[in-house]
């Protein structure tokens, strides 16, 4: 159960820091009263987005499928600890993943209206 743990804490760790790059950038153009919208600049953030929200999907289904290998097929849950953070983990890893993938859609849409 480990490798695909690392896996999802790699995938999730990567997401984090492209989100708290983003969000230092934007405030660094709200004290500076800049603007980000011009192509060139929203093309990028459109990548980064698709690329680590493809990264954290691909995490968290692989972690939802030993999930259910371990409790439910295996029924071992009982002889793991922490099988409800792990768990839980997968879960939050999916709810990650849709707010990654609401702003890749969004910040498409923005790309779209140049």
């Amino acid at each position: 159960m480990g490798c695909f743990c690392s896996y999802l804490i790699a995938s999730m760790g990567v997401l984090a820091i492209w989100s708290a790059g983003l969000a230092c950038l934007d405030a660094y153009a709200i004290a500076r009263k800049k603007d980000l919208r011009y192509p060139a600049f929203v093309s990028i953030v459109v990548v980064g987005d698709w690329l680590t929200g493809m990264l954290s999907l691909s995490a968290a289904s692989a972690s939802a499928g030993v999930a259910v290998l371990y409790f439910h097929d295996l029924d071992d849950c009982n002889h793991i600890p922490g099988c409800s953070k792990y768990q839980l983990s997968v879960s939050l890893a999916f709810l990650s993943w849709i707010s990654v993938h609401t702003s890749s859609l969004i910040m498409l849409w923005l790309l779209a209206a140049f």
